[in-house]
């Protein structure tokens, strides 16, 4: 029995047995958590890259407002409240296909929505390079951001029916009233605003009357030394030269002899047709949240009957005859005539700016026939928010969304 105990012979290769698979257990031990450490950064380094995807992705839309979502031809199809159930249709949010971004690190997609008319979330989802690939296993990763965004209106002086800069305006058988007068039909108008100037014009210039005028507000008319040529040039930091370059409808001086209208092709708002500038006048029908910035470049531009709302730049002069109705602002470089009207007197909803510039020989307004220029709080404002550009809010706008 003492020479059995004693013979250790085979000893060594249990040991190294046991220790191979300790050695082995550290080891993969090692291995399995280097590779999760691996797997997690490359996880994190992924959802990194989908965020800064999707950060660029909402400020892409921002930035390029105007010429997507917030052109006007656009922001027409928005009119839902968020959040809405299941898939907003199309008319009710703005859906955009998926987008490389710019560092080729990812694409993204998203929509937005319609909170009011001064509001809207841009919905962003995002994913880098290698998980669209589907190289990934589990997915990949992806992110989802929300930024709420307020429309940045132009930074107009609207304070008067007509606004002028000519020399004389004369004042025929028509109506200018600076109280304030919501349109007909319209939804979401603020309250009544207090009563502006009827003519507001500039020390030097005069107004007189060539018949029977209706000249009202308070008061009737303003000589403001305040007033100067700048105002029909520059809106805050928008000048009327950015404000023409960003037009989406240009059209020449014409006669417009009853051309200007809504125009409807299979159900739905036919943007694409120059002289379809909305529908003031049916405001809950298919082009009635329509709202174009209009400019019309070069001399003697003529309109004659029917419709059309938002922003209208003339470059020349303008004579409106018949029963032609326009909603918003009207901005003109030279000098305007208003004649006819019948039963159905030229309206312009709004405000109405004419400087009269020197490279015009005409320097004289004459609204005569039956026409009316009636202040309208909401025809501005509806203009103005149909019209501006998308701007983040200064603080809590932005969230992470699941």
């Amino acid at each position: 029995m003492k020479h059995v105990l004693q013979n250790e012979r085979g000893m060594a290769l249990a040991i190294a047995i046991v220790a191979l698979v300790i050695v082995g257990a550290l080891i993969a031990g090692a291995f399995f958590s280097g590779t999760q450490e691996q797997r997690v950064a490359e996880n994190v380094r992924r959802v990194q890259a989908s965020f800064g995807v999707a950060e660029e992705g909402v400020y892409d839309i921002i930035r390029t407002w105007d010429s997507t979502v917030g052109g006007v031809q656009n922001r027409a199809k928005y009119a839902a409240l968020y959040p809405y159930p299941a898939f907003p249709a199309a008319k009710d949010t703005a859906k955009y296909a998926w987008k490389t971004s710019k560092s080729k690190t990812g694409s993204y997609s998203g929509s937005v929505l319609k909170l009011n008319d001064q509001l809207y979330l841009i919905d962003m989802s995002a994913q880098d390079t290698m998980s669209l690939a589907g190289r990934i296993r589990g997915g990949g990763a992806s992110q989802r951001i929300g930024l709420l965004t307020r429309i940045r209106p132009v930074q107009i002086n609207t304070n008067a029916a007509l606004t002028s800069g000519g020399t004389n305006v004369v004042v025929g058988s028509a109506s200018l009233d600076g109280n304030d007068h919501p349109p007909t039909g319209w939804a979401g108008c603020p309250p009544v605003d207090s009563a502006k100037p009827g003519i507001r014009y500039q020390v030097g210039d005069t107004v007189s009357a060539n018949g029977h005028p209706s000249i009202l507000g308070n008061p009737p008319t303003l000589r403001d030394p305040t007033l100067k040529d700048s105002a029909f040039s520059t809106y805050g930091d928008v000048t009327y030269t950015q404000m023409a370059a960003s037009a989406n409808i240009t059209l020449p001086a014409q006669n417009f002899s009853n051309t200007i209208g809504p125009v409807v092709t299979n159900g739905s708002c036919d943007m694409s047709v120059l002289t379809n500038w909305g529908s003031p006048m049916t405001p809950t029908g298919v082009c009635g949240s329509y709202f174009p910035v209009i400019h019309i470049t070069g001399n003697g531009a003529v309109i004659n009957g029917q419709e059309g709302q938002g922003i209208l730049l003339v470059d020349g002069s303008l004579s409106v005859q018949g029963g032609f109705q326009f909603y918003g602002i009207v901005i003109i470089k030279g000098s305007l005539k208003t004649s006819g009207g019948g039963g159905t007197p030229a309206h312009f909803w709004g405000t109405v700016m004419v400087q009269d510039t020197v490279s015009f020989a005409d320097t004289t307004n004459n609204i005569s026939g039956n026409a009316n220029l009636l202040y309208s709080k909401c025809a501005i404002i509806k203009a103005l928010n149909k019209t501006g550009s998308g701007t983040m809010l200064r603080s809590r706008g932005w969230t992470q969304l699941y």
